[in-house]
């Protein structure tokens, strides 16, 4: 996860946008190859239920917050089911950024100049990264990350950006907690705030703690993470759609 992000989730938590009928004509409009393979290996329709959706945690360590002006230096993915983890199918890649890294971004992910010497530009794992993400349902923790970063990565790179429908574990928590503020008079009687970042999150369902700031360690606890919230909050047979973005 990149930085500090915000503990707060973009607005409207969920969307029921049309991803197969979009995947389609995004299919057709493409002309660049790796990104025609990724929306011609479909996606999942909308009453699909989250049972039988394959998924793909993911996370990026990034320089900043803004992913027009930063970069990713670091990805993490690990595919999934509501079922298991395939922890051997697991990836993790560091990547060289356009511009140097700051102290502070060292500071927090302890990746550093040297680890990112001989690191690829991300153009030459796009292949692989591509290939890991078509016809699963990406899932991340705090969507205003991975989507975006990537769809201003690959603008930069391929002259064509990239868009995914995802779940996001943030925003369904933000759902399941929107008192999580409390008001004047709770502050004033000492009540705190509730965080919804992934290690808090994680900790309301006896989930096990793991070093924050490592994109593959963090795509893994996503997922756990996930597959937590669909047990205690929704069901195995929630048609996709009602949580997708």
């Amino acid at each position: 996860m990149p930085l500090e992000y915000m503990d707060t989730p973009p607005s409207q938590p969920f969307a029921n946008v049309p991803w197969p009928d979009r995947y389609q004509t995004l299919t057709e409009a493409t002309s660049n190859p790796l990104l025609k393979a990724f929306y011609q290996a479909g996606c999942c329709d909308a009453n699909t239920p989250l049972s039988q959706v394959p998924m793909v945690a993911i996370d990026f360590e990034t320089t900043g917050l803004s992913a027009t002006e930063h970069s990713i230096i670091s990805v993490g993915l690990v595919p999934f089911t509501l079922e298991g983890i395939q922890l051997s199918a697991a990836r993790h890649w560091l990547v060289k950024p356009k511009l140097a890294l700051r102290q502070t971004s060292v500071t927090i992910h302890g990746i550093t100049h040297a680890d990112l010497e001989q690191a690829p530009d991300l153009v030459d794992i796009l292949p692989e990264l591509l290939g890991c993400l078509a016809g699963r349902l990406p899932v991340v923790h705090y969507r205003d990350i991975e989507r975006p970063f990537l769809d201003v990565a690959l603008l930069h790179r391929l002259q064509e950006g990239i868009q995914f429908p995802l779940l996001d574990t943030m925003a369904i928590e933000a759902h399941l907690h929107p008192n999580r503020r409390p008001n004047f008079w709770q502050t004033w009687r000492g009540k705190k705030p509730l965080s919804i970042r992934l290690s808090d999150s994680r900790l309301r369902y006896g989930l096990p703690h793991y070093a924050a700031h490592n994109a593959l360690m963090d795509a893994i606890a996503t997922a756990e993470l996930l597959q937590a919230q669909i047990a205690h909050h929704f069901g195995a047979q929630t048609p996709v759609s009602d949580l997708w973005l």
